[in-house]
C-alpha cells in the first residue's frame, strides 16, 4: 500500500445491510414482488413483497451495484446486485459511499477473501454486520481507484481469454482422440466378427470382505474399488486384503492383465487394466486375459460404444449396469495381429494427447497463479 493511501473500515466508508429471512409462507414462485435471495447457495426462483408498515415481517433490500457478500461459509463477496432484490440471512449488502468506487470495493473485498473471518460454528462459519463493518480496506484517491479497476479488469479479461483458449485446446485434443476412435470402430475392415464380451473370456464380478473382520484386511493382495479405475492401467491400490478375506467373500483373485469395468452409478464404464494380480469389489466386472484377444483393444472397443452401453443402465436412485449387461455387450473384433496394430496406433495417439493435456494443465496452473497475483498486486 502506497504512503498516500488511507486505511479505512468498511463501516467508515460504506453502508452494511444485513439480510433478513421472513417466514416461508410469505414467498411465492409467481414472480410476484421482488426476487428473494437467501444466500450464495440458494439463488432460486423465489419472490417476496417488500415489507410495509402493516406487515408482520421485515425485509432488507439490496440495490443495483451493491456488493453482495455471503455471510455463511464460504464467507466472502459473491457479486453485484443487478436489480433491486430482497436478501435473506445468508447475505449482506455493502453499499459503497461517495469516497469509494464500487468496483474498487469489490476487488478489495475479493483480495481479502482468505482473510475475512467471523464466527466459527459447529454447522458453518459466519460473519455478522458489525464484523463486516470492521474489515479494513486500503483507500487511495478516487481517480487512482478507478485507474486500478481499469488495470484489473484488463488483466482479468486477458486471464479469461487465456483460460478459454487453453480449455478449448484441451477439448479439441480429447475430441481428436474420440474422432479417431470412432472412425476405427465404425469403419470396420474385412474379417471383423461380431462377438459378445461374455463369449470372449471369463467375466466375473468381485466382492468385498466384511470390513468388521480385521483379519480380512491389511494383507498382501491388492483390492480395488471402482473409484480407482482412473487410468489405462491400475496403480497401487488404496486397500489390501488377505487370502482369508478372499476365501470368505465373493472377492476373486484375477491375474495381471485383466480388464476391469465399473458397473455402478458414476463409475459405470470406467475401465483399467490390472498392473498386478488383484481382487476387486462387487461394483466391478473383471475380464480375464485369453488367447486371441487383446484386452486393451476390448477397452477401446467398449469405449467407442460408451453411450449405447450406458443407456443399458437401470435403477431408480442410481443407474447401474449388471454383470449380465456387461456380458451381453456386442462388439466387432478382427484377428489378433490387427487388434494389436490398432492398439499401438491408439496408444500412440493417446500418449501424444496426454502430453498436450499436461502442457494445457500446466498453462492453466500458471494462469490461475497469475490471477492470484493480480488479485493482490494492485490493491495491497
Amino acid at each position: 500500500m502506497r504512503d498516500s493511501w488511507k486505511t479505512v473500515t468498511v463501516g467508515n466508508i460504506c453502508e452494511v445491510i444485513a439480510g433478513q429471512s421472513p417466514p416461508g409462507k410469505n414467498y411465492n414462485g409467481n414472480r410476484d414482488g421482488l426476487p428473494f435471495y437467501q444466500g450464495k447457495k440458494d439463488f432460486g426462483d423465489k419472490y417476496i413483497h417488500p415489507a410495509k408498515q402493516w406487515t408482520t415481517y421485515t425485509t432488507k433490500e439490496a440495490y443495483v451495484g451493491d456488493v453482495l457478500m455471503s455471510v455463511r461459509a464460504p464467507v466472502g463477496p459473491v457479486n453485484f446486485a443487478t436489480e433491486t432484490i430482497c436478501i435473506g440471512r445468508g447475505l449482506a449488502a455493502i453499499r459503497a459511499g461517495k469516497g469509494i468506487d464500487r468496483e474498487f470495493l469489490f476487488y478489495c473485498l475479493l483480495s481479502k477473501k482468505n482473510e475475512i473471518s467471523g464466527n466459527e460454528g459447529a454447522v458453518f462459519d459466519s460473519i455478522n454486520k458489525s464484523q463486516i463493518a470492521q474489515i479494513q480496506l486500503p483507500l487511495p484517491p478516487l481517480p487512482e481507484q478507478k485507474h486500478i479497476v481499469t488495470i484489473l479488469e484488463e488483466a482479468f479479461t486477458g486471464i479469461d481469454t487465456a483460460v478459454a483458449n487453453t480449455e478449448k485446446n484441451l477439448a479439441n485434443s480429447r475430441e481428436l482422440f474420440e474422432s479417431h476412435l470412432n472412425a476405427i470402430f465404425t469403419q470396420k475392415g474385412k474379417g471383423w466378427v461380431k462377438r459378445m464380451l461374455g463369449d470372449l473370456s471369463e467375466i466375473q464380478s468381485g466382492g468385498t470382505p466384511l470390513k468388521s473382520k480385521s483379519e480380512y484386511w491389511g494383507g498382501d493382495i491388492a483390492w480395488y474399488s471402482s473409484g480407482e479405475l482412473n487410468n489405462l492401467t491400475t496403480h497401487a491400490p488404496e486397500r489390501m486384503i488377505t487370502l482369508k478375506g478372499i476365501n470368505n467373500s465373493n472377492a476373486k483373485l484375477f491375474p495381471k492383465g485383466s480388464l476391469l469395468i465399473g458397473m455402478y452409478d458414476t463409475a459405470a464404464l470406467k475401465m483399467s487394466i490390472l498392473d498386478r494380480d488383484a481382487a476387486f469389489n462387487q461394483a466391478i466386472a473383471g475380464i480375464k486375459p485369453n488367447e486371441g484377444i487383446n484386452l486393451q483393444f476390448i477397452l477401446y472397443a467398449v469405449s467407442a460404444i460408451r453411450k449405447q452401453v450406458l443407456n443399458l443402465r437401470r435403477g431408480v436412485r442410481q443407474k447401474n449396469l449388471s454383470l449380465g449387461k456387461i456380458k451381453d455387450v456386442v462388439i466387432y473384433i478382427p484377428g489378433l495381429s490387427e487388434q494389436e496394430s490398432i492398439v499401438h496406433r491408439l496408444a500412440s495417439l493417446s500418449g501424444e494427447i496426454s502430453h498436450i493435456e499436461t502442457i494445457c494443465q500446466q498453462k492453466l496452473g500458471r494462469v490461475h497463479t497469475k490471477q492470484r497475483i493480480v488479485d493482490q498486486s494492485e490493491i495491497d
